[in-house]
């Protein structure tokens, strides 16, 4: 099936094909024209053939991602621009070859530019245009997926329900309350309401810029499973991924919203919200980080405007990419520190996440037994609770979970089963708070 079609803006969508197990890119069917020339194929070819002494048709396809007629053009030219010489056939539709002396000379050039040698680079417009056509097919975020994602944490209806707002319209979150409130558990529960699988590229190309995006640290491959036959007509330059899910805390600094530039290899890193773009971003702890919370998150006022952010390369030129991921961000500091107001504007939902109730506190208690298969005795939580007003301690969402796992310490160290009374709860109480 030729998906093939022309945006209102000119720029040729995306060619995709129907699998069995769901759309893919679709194979080149000849050198591709626009910002890459043909020639930055035949320039990796030749940097590959500098690096080894001899390689075949089929090192060059595994290499460069490109089908094999392709390859064989490339090769057929270089032969003829005696850049490579051929040394014979190793194979059907398989030759030898070594790069000849003028070939290692031009080799020696290219390598000083840019020493990458790897999948060959795919169009931004391409990757632009890509994912809206994917973004546009992706299944819904519905109201018992959002539940079902949040299903281990004890949540106010009404949280609930602003999140998945947020999922759904996939407009950022803004989650602030005080430490323990379960932000940060939101923040990563809620990802797994995005269904679905997205089509990337190794790299992206821009007029001679190589800008490297898959990410093995951040995309997980999605397990698509198709015939040899299937095989052979998808465009091994794109990687099927599970939606990404990105964390930064207080590590993030302004230089990681930005390109980064790898002298020693010769390409640019994309920045890590780029790399989420379709999935989730969390910015995790927000206040924490090195930069004044206001200087960091302005960075981000028109993207989350207009979805799309500028970055600049190396040689100071400006490009424009999508920005299209569900920004989660978490804070315990009040929103008029972190955020300005014209940010706050543009925040797409927020919500706070208070101190539970004792019903709620009670609640979360007896969900996180449940998970660790053990007993709570009738009027256990009753006692905690008491004990927190005696104490005139506030209630903590986390702090059923803490309690449950060092009553676990506990009782593993005394080399004997999980279990919850008084005196266990005390000793982990005393260990978790100490005295007063």
């Amino acid at each position: 099936m030729d998906q093939t079609m022309v945006s209102s803006s000119g720029l040729r969508q995306p060619r995709m094909i129907e699998l069995e197990s769901g759309w893919a890119h679709e194979v080149l069917a000849e050198l591709p024209t626009g910002a890459i020339n043909p020639e930055a194929f035949a320039d990796l070819a030749l940097k590959l053939a500098y690096m080894e002494p001899t390689f075949t048709t089929e090192r060059v396809v595994q290499a460069l991602c490109l089908p094999l007629s392709i390859v064989t053009e490339i090769m057929e030219q270089l032969s003829k621009d005696q850049l490579v010489e051929v040394l014979g056939p190793d194979g059907p539709f398989n030759y030898r070859y070594m790069a000849s002396v003028r070939g290692r000379e031009r080799a020696t050039r290219l390598l000083e530019i840019s020493s990458y040698v790897g999948p060959a680079p795919v169009l931004l417009e391409e990757y632009v245009s890509s994912l809206e056509w994917q973004f546009a097919r992706l299944p819904e975020v519905c109201p018992k997926r959002v539940t079902d994602s949040l299903s281990g944490l004890v949540l106010p209806e009404q949280a609930v329900e602003i999140i998945g707002l947020a999922l759904s319209s996939s407009r950022s979150l803004f989650v602030h309350g005080p430490p323990g409130s379960g932000k940060t558990s939101v923040g990563r529960m809620i990802h797994a309401a995005l269904e679905g699988h997205l089509w990337i590229p190794h790299c992206i190309g821009i007029e001679g810029h190589i800008i490297r995006l898959f990410d093995p640290r951040f995309h997980k491959r999605a397990p698509v499973v198709i015939s040899r036959e299937e095989a052979s007509k998808v465009d091994q330059r794109w990687v099927c991924i599970e939606r990404p899910f990105i964390v930064v805390g207080g590590e993030l600094t302004l230089e990681d919203l930005d390109l980064s530039y790898d002298s020693g290899l010769g390409y640019h890193e994309a920045p890590l919200h780029l790399k989420a773009n379709g999935g989730t971003f969390l910015l995790d702890d927000c206040g924490c980080q090195s930069v004044e919370p206001h200087r960091l998150l302005n960075r981000w006022i028109i993207p989350l405007e207009y979805q799309v952010d500028h970055l600049t390369l190396r040689t100071g030129q400006k490009l424009e990419v999508p920005f299209r991921q569900m920004l989660v961000i978490s804070t315990n500091l009040d929103p008029d520190v972190v955020m300005t107001p014209a940010l706050l504007r543009r925040m797409g939902y927020r919500i706070f996440l208070g101190a539970p109730t004792p019903e709620f506190y009670a609640r979360i208690f007896a969900n996180y037994a449940a998970r660790c298969e053990v007993e709570v005795p009738d009027g256990l939580v009753d006692t905690l609770i008491r004990r927190y007003n005696a104490e005139q301690r506030p209630f903590s969402s986390c702090e059923p979970q803490d309690l449950i796992e060092r009553s676990r310490h506990i009782c593993s160290y005394r080399e004997q089963p999980l279990e919850l009374n008084e005196e266990i709860l005390d000793l982990a109480w005393r260990s978790y708070f100490g005295e007063r």
